[in-house]
């Protein structure tokens, strides 16, 4: 290795590594703005699609704010979609919509990062990772193959592949306390069809319990029901769900006597002319909830701390087109929002939106991405800097 890369990696592993040098560092991962996309931004040149992961310094009060520090290539077909971590913050997992039998995992702990790629050969569509409560075990949903696979934190290897009853598993949430585990029954890969489920699984055998409808309308009623998430703590035990192309937000409440979830539903975004619910986000009291919705963009502020199962809207703000994922610092101060689902029209921007979360004020704009033809897919700061928000 020649002295200038070993000096490069040398001032890099030092950014990575310390925060007193005003750093907020986040984990992107990215791909390239579709054709329509890039004309309308008048690039030109070379457009050969590119995928990669970025640790870029977001923070606004950084001279190198906006600055991509190093980049991990991957495959252009990959389709990498989603940025998980386990409960520690010591590995990332990455889903793959493309290579969908590929999950990728990358150890913190080691610098420089390298990804590990764990066979899960019957996967198609990978779409989101949750840990159990223990964090042994983590669960990934194979939109495309209607499979669950369960895996080995410590050493990667895959335990088990679950059935859904309900097609398209996207969303999942578990909570060992009540020995359930939650899956969405979202959309088709090509988005022609739609569930309205929520399937059941006991967490402590992997036995199929059921299913959900979280829907007011006659199967099939097309909500898509995209993501699930327990609040932390909560007494009964409560879980949130979004509904996608419903545009609502359910909840799911534990009813000790019966063993199962009672459903209803706690908020239409229609109210709030937004549609496309995405993520969900909790305060480290569980007494706030954040929810994002891609369509136009923007994010909504709900008090929870009344009554966990009636959301009081505190606040709705935009961000751009196509707000999904929020990374937020572990104060709890500042919210990094990324803007793009799917390089959907419409829906993906392609900035990265900062955000005051204490007087929930729009504050800055990371274009980065944006202006070289890109689209961020998701973001997580690093360890360092991240709150888990409830994941």
């Amino acid at each position: 290795m020649s002295r200038l890369i070993m000096l490069f990696f040398i001032i890099l592993l030092g950014s990575l590594s310390t925060s007193s040098r005003g750093e907020i560092l986040a984990l992107i991962n990215y791909e390239s703005k579709p054709a329509d996309s890039l004309k309308s931004l008048k690039l030109s040149g070379q457009q050969q699609r590119e995928e990669g992961i970025a640790v870029m310094n977001v923070d606004p009060d950084s001279d190198a704010f906006g600055q991509i520090l190093m980049e991990i290539p991957l495959p252009p077909d990959l389709v990498a979609h989603h940025i998980f971590y386990d409960k520690t913050m010591s590995k990332a997992y990455i889903t793959a919509l493309g290579r969908g039998n590929e999950l990728r995992v990358m150890n913190l702990k080691e610098f420089p990062y390298r990804l590990k790629v764990i066979n899960v050969d019957n996967c198609k569509v990978g779409e989101d990772v949750v840990f159990s409560d223990d964090n042994s075990k983590w669960y990934l949903t194979c939109m495309g193959s209607d499979t669950v696979y369960v895996g080995d934190v410590k050493s990667d290897k895959v335990l088990a592949e679950l059935k859904t009853p309900k097609p398209y598993p996207h969303g999942i949430a578990i909570n060992n306390d009540i020995d359930r585990i939650l899956v969405t029954s979202t959309v088709s890969p090509d988005m022609t069809k739609a569930g309205d489920h929520i399937s059941v699984f006991e967490a402590s055998t992997n036995k199929t319990l059921g299913a959900i409808k979280v829907s007011n309308k006659e199967t099939p009623a097309g909500e898509a029901p995209v993501e699930v998430l327990f609040v932390p703590n909560s007494d009964p035990v409560v879980a949130y769900v979004t509904n996608m192309q419903g545009g609502t937000l359910w909840t799911l409440t534990w009813n000790k006597q019966t063993q199962d979830f009672d459903a209803a539903e706690a908020f239409d975004f229609a109210s709030e002319e937004a549609a496309m619910p995405l993520e969900i986000y909790f305060s480290d009291d569980a007494k706030t909830m954040y929810v994002t919705t891609a369509k136009p963009g923007k994010v909504h502020v709900f008090d929870i701390a009344d009554k966990v199962t009636e959301p009081k809207l505190v606040k709705t703000y935009s961000t751009a087109e196509g707000a999904h994922h929020i990374a937020f610092t572990k104060d709890g101060k500042l919210g990094f929002v990324q803007n793009s689902l799917l390089n959907l029209p419409g829906m993906s921007d392609g900035e990265i939106t900062v955000v005051d979360m204490e007087n929930h004020l729009v504050t800055h704009r990371i274009d980065t991405f944006k202006e070289n033809g890109f689209n961020p897919n998701c973001i997580v700061l690093l360890p360092e800097w991240n709150h888990l928000a409830g994941h």
